[in-house]
């Protein structure tokens, strides 16, 4: 059912994300102009309905007065693009960042733009590739006269309140959190909810790896280790003669586990395609707001050894820690003799 208000948005940089929100919004019947520097994302936008751009002079001339400008891009080149495109806004302007942003720029960014009387708003947004059908969870930061213009964008954009069964003890019947957006403070604050939301998938995805791996592990008094001196004994190994297959796990999990969740559905769907994901290296990257997040809870001195122990995880799997391993091996070597033993 197309929206009773719908409005023109100019949405720049199209790529996964970026797209799967135009087609989102083209379906509630608002107006969108797209550019990016994929020609071919562009074309396939077109043919969806939308109007293309084909620079930033003419993407910002097809936007009408006020104009709406959604970023999508990746935190590296967002300055970059606001720097070009704010000589080209006029004052009562709206540019909006969706991507992942570090909250402190936000902040920046408002002020700098205020001068020019070009309203910033920073948009945390979740729901990855799934977005499109499932809708997108919308973290939102700025002053409240440029989000309540762009509430019909948002309440397009975010999956609505029958996504999920009502809250039973939620009293409060105001605000838009049961619609899947909400509007968390001033500049900064979507994107620094959006950061903690991250840094928490840190650790949910850490726990949920390493309790498949425990469970993968659980056969290992059945290969009982080398005996020498290098390796620790394995104790009781009676106690680990278990063959269990992940994949069915992580099924199993999916229904009526305490520890069921759209996660645990989407690592059931990898290993049933899978099963030793042997496509994969295990090099797990981070795009910096488990960093962030770590940084945050630093300095305001609350503990976040759960996330801050996931961030290092990653770390690891890069083989960030090679040099730590040699040194540990060297000292060992010299205090004790202990011949590094080989893989």
């Amino acid at each position: 059912m197309p929206t009773d208000t719908p409005m023109q948005v100019g949405m720049f940089g199209v790529g996964r994300m970026g797209a799967n929100l135009v087609r989102r919004l083209l379906r509630d019947g608002h107006h969108c102009i797209v550019f990016d520097v994929n020609a071919d994302a562009v074309a396939a936008l077109e043919a969806d309905g939308a109007t293309g751009a084909t620079s930033i002079d003419d993407f910002v001339a097809k936007l009408d007065t006020p104009r709406v400008v959604w970023m999508m891009l990746p935190a590296g080149i967002v300055q970059e693009t606001i720097d070009e495109l704010s000589t080209l806004l006029a004052p009562g302007d709206i540019l909006v960042d969706g991507g992942n942003s570090y909250y402190r720029d936000d902040i920046v960014r408002a002020k700098a733009l205020a001068t020019k009387q070009i309203s910033y708003v920073d948009c945390g947004t979740s729901g990855g590739v799934w977005g499109l059908e499932r809708g997108y969870c919308l973290m939102i930061g700025g002053e409240s006269g440029p989000v309540r213009h762009l509430d019909p964008i948002f309440k397009t954009i975010a999956p609505g309140a029958a996504s999920a069964e009502p809250t039973p003890g939620r009293t409060r019947s105001d605000g838009t959190a049961p619609d899947g957006y909400l509007h968390c403070g001033p500049s900064g604050a979507g994107h620094f909810v959006k950061m903690v939301h991250n840094g928490i998938e840190y650790a949910m995805m850490a726990g949920i790896a390493e309790g498949l791996d425990i469970i993968a592990h659980a056969d290992a008094g059945l290969h009982p280790p080398d005996a020498d001196t290098e390796t620790a004994p394995l104790v009781d190994a009676w106690a680990y003669p278990y063959e269990i297959d992940i994949a069915e796990v992580a099924e199993l999990w999916r229904r009526a586990s305490v520890v069921s969740s759209w996660l645990v559905d989407l690592t059931a769907d990898a290993l049933a395609r899978s099963p030793k994901l042997e496509e994969f290296a295990g090099r797990v990257s981070d795009s910096g707001e488990g960093r962030w997040t770590v940084n945050a809870a630093v300095d305001v001195g609350v503990p976040a050894a759960a996330i801050t122990a996931a961030l290092y995880e990653r770390f690891a799997s890069r083989g960030k820690g090679q040099l730590t391993g040699k040194v540990l091996s060297a000292m060992r070597s010299e205090f004790g003799g202990h011949a590094e033993k080989k893989a």
